[in-house]
């Protein structure tokens, strides 16, 4: 007989791409998981009923009130001791051309929902644990080497970052924050597949970063306790390039 989970995991954005990923290797290990997803409840669905350990909220980070919406969701379930902060806004803008009201839901989707949900996760642990609970942020290999393309996302990693670190220091020993930054890992926004292909190994070991990657650096840092405050970057060394701009406009695309 398989054992019924004992602890959840809590994932944003946790329907497909790198979220659904990371629902499917936390569940395999053991976890509950309670996928969030907002516009993909259907795919969340399929995956909850695919895994079994498996829940689903469905509600827009956008919305001041997800963080209790979501907290409230894993009443009667096993207790919540890790939360991954995955999902995220990316749309193209530049300092030049930047919205009022794109720059605001970048900052209330990656910057604003995060910190409310770690914070009431937190709120929801006990005073004393055998191990700290766990919040990782997914924050972007573009921040060991910033470029001006997508001007809003980045201002919001940029902050996430040092949510992290804030997150770390307020909630000591209960709770550990720490952040997986990798580079371009799945074609995105309007990038077109010969464009991912391109630049997908542009970096030093000539080899880009794969979901399987993130995976792997998120079950060293759940088996690691002493790993704390600090980011894994997972860019083959590309900040040493120091490229210009985004890795996507690096080559020729038609479609840009």
């Amino acid at each position: 007989m398989t054992a019924q989970p004992t602890r959840t995991a809590i994932i944003t954005g946790g329907a497909k791409r790198i979220g659904g990923a990371i629902t499917r290797a936390l569940a395999a290990d053991g976890w509950h998981v309670l996928i969030h997803c907002n516009h993909s409840r259907a795919e969340a669905e399929a995956l909850a009923t695919e895994l079994g350990n498996a829940s689903v909220v469905a509600v827009d980070l956008a919305n001041p009130a997800a963080a209790d919406i979501i907290m409230a969701t894993c009443a009667g379930l096993p207790p919540a001791r890790l939360l991954v902060n995955s999902a995220s806004r990316f749309v193209y803008d530049r300092i030049e051309d930047f919205s009022p009201a794109e720059f605001d839901i970048h900052m209330a989707v990656n910057l604003r929902a995060p910190a409310l949900l770690s914070r009431a996760f937190a709120a929801a642990l006990p005073d004393a644990l055998d191990d700290p609970a766990l919040v990782v942020n997914l924050l972007d290999a573009k921040l060991a080497s910033l470029n001006p393309d997508y001007f809003t996302y980045t201002l919001s990693k940029i902050g996430f970052e040092g949510l992290t670190e804030l997150t770390a220091r307020s909630y000591a020993p209960r709770l550990r924050c720490v952040g997986i930054a990798p580079a371009v890992t799945l074609v995105s926004g309007p990038q077109t597949r010969e464009n991912f292909e391109a630049v997908h190994g542009l970096n030093p070991l000539g080899r880009g970063v794969t979901v399987d990657d993130i995976v792997t650096a998120l079950r060293f840092i759940i088996a690691t306790p002493t790993f704390n405050v600090q980011t894994i970057v997972l860019d083959g060394g590309q900040r040493l390039l120091g490229l210009p701009r985004d890795v996507a406009h690096m080559v020729k695309d038609d479609a840009r």
